[in-house]
This record gives C-alpha cells, sequence and structure tokens, in this order.
C-alpha cells in the first residue's frame, strides 16, 4: 500500500473515531477490517499528518463525606476484578459545569466489562439521583440478587432512600474507606475523565439541556458500544459481554 493510501485510511479511522482514538486503538479498528500496519507506521502517519488524539486534563473530584449517616462495609478492599456481568456494581458522581450551572452525573458500572448500565442526571446532587442510576441499572440487568454496590461514602448513598433501595432488591452494599475516594473511584474515574476529555472539554460551553444530549449519545451510542478499551483486550464494553456469553 503506497503512504498517500495508508495516511488517508488512517486519517479516515481517527475521524471515524472522533479524534478520540490514539495509534493502538485505530491498529485494532484496521485489523479488524483486514488492514495491519504496525502501530510504529501508524503514529509516524498520524504525525506526519499532525492527527492527535483528545489529551488529558485533571478533573477535581468531589464527595461529601461528611455526615453522621451509617456507612457500609468495604468489601471490595480494592479487588476490582470480576469473572462475570453483575458480581461487582460501582457507583460515582461527578458535575458538569454549564452556562446555567453545575449538572450533575451519576453512574452505575459494571466491574466485569466496564459497561455504564445505569446513569443519572439532575440539576442537584441529592439521594433522588443516584436512586435514579441504580434503577436503571436494575432495570437493563433484569434485577439480578446478591450483586455488590461499592461506592465512597458520599451522603447521597448512605442516605435512607439509596440503601432502602438496595435492601429492597437484595443486594450488597460495599463503602469505600475513609479518606480514600480512589477506593472506589478507579474505575468510575477512568469513565469521567474519558466523557469529559473526548465529549465535552473542546466544545463550547453548553446549556443544560445540550449537556445532557451529549452525555446520552457518548454512554449510549459511543462508550458502551464502541470505545475500546486496553483492559478488554481492545473491546468495547458490549461486544466484550457479547463474546464471553457466547
Amino acid at each position: 500500500m503506497k503512504r498517500a493510501e495508508r495516511d488517508a485510511l488512517i486519517k479516515e479511522a481517527f475521524d471515524d473515531a472522533k479524534a478520540r482514538n490514539g495509534s493502538r486503538r485505530i491498529q485494532v479498528d484496521l485489523a479488524e477490517h483486514g488492514k495491519k500496519p504496525d502501530v510504529k507506521t501508524i503514529l509516524n502517519s498520524m504525525e506526519r499528518q499532525g492527527l492527535v488524539a483528545k489529551a488529558a486534563r485533571k478533573f477535581k473530584v468531589t464527595t461529601d463525606s461528611k455526615h453522621s449517616l451509617q456507612v457500609a462495609p468495604n468489601l471490595l478492599e480494592q479487588d476490582f476484578s470480576a469473572t462475570g456481568p453483575n458480581q461487582k456494581w460501582v457507583g460515582d458522581i461527578t458535575y458538569l459545569m454549564t452556562s446555567e450551572g453545575w449538572l450533575y452525573l451519576a453512574v452505575i458500572i459494571d466491574l466485569y466489562s466496564r459497561a455504564v448500565i445505569g446513569w443519572s442526571m439532575s440539576n442537584r446532587m441529592t439521594a433522588d439521583l443516584v436512586c435514579s442510576a441504580l434503577n436503571m441499572a436494575l432495570f437493563r440487568r433484569g434485577f439480578p440478587k446478591s450483586v455488590i454496590v461499592h461506592s465512597d461514602r458520599g451522603s447521597q448513598y448512605c442516605s435512607h432512600d439509596y440503601r432502602d433501595l438496595i435492601k429492597k432488591h437484595q443486594l450488597v452494599q460495599s463503602m469505600s474507606r475513609k479518606g480514600n475516594c480512589w477506593d472506589v473511584n478507579a474505575c468510575a474515574e477512568s469513565f469521567f475523565h474519558s466523557l469529559k476529555v473526548e465529549a465535552i472539554q473542546d466544545e463550547p460551553i453548553m446549556d443544560r439541556e445540550t449537556m445532557r444530549q451529549h452525555v446520552f449519545e457518548y454512554i449510549e451510542v459511543d462508550y458502551d458500544k464502541t470505545r475500546r478499551h486496553s483492559a478488554l483486550s481492545y473491546l468495547s464494553p458490549e461486544n466484550f459481554e457479547l463474546k464471553n456469553s457466547a
């Protein structure tokens, strides 16, 4: 293949991924279509064409753990591995800046495939926000029982409403150690980081409704269905679950 043809092929793969993929993910994309340039060749082509995947920025973590509500024990102990779906879920909250003020996003992620199986957005960071995300996860997963649902010690996760929801559906609540939000956030923060870097940071500031649409598209169209994860042998969460359920 001539250099110009190869460059065009790599540029097309880069654009199809909305400028989110680096050389390794592009290599996997091309291999699925019978094209097999090595990573170095792809990297050189990207440099020639000025193709730079969306870069990382640091984002602040927020946890409201200054409360006197009951907390659950840490059952994960930083073991974020799972051998099948619906064994371990993690929940977390982030905030998104809009032209109208903050918009809060709560998610539930299955540690087996990194799939975002439940999510909710609100103008306020309340117990209802996290309950809505958990209800979506329960519905989508067919109301499994005995799932460990892990979170930080934020007041929303310690609320009576959230704990009652977990008890009602026979789930098992787990919480991170005091003063160690990263005990839960490794997977969830990775998702929030990807969302903000790949779908938000280069966009003009949005109103809340536009932000909702961006988040919906990223989760439901891009992240779960097509975004490749190195931890999943460069499969998307959906394809990883399909492959391993066959």
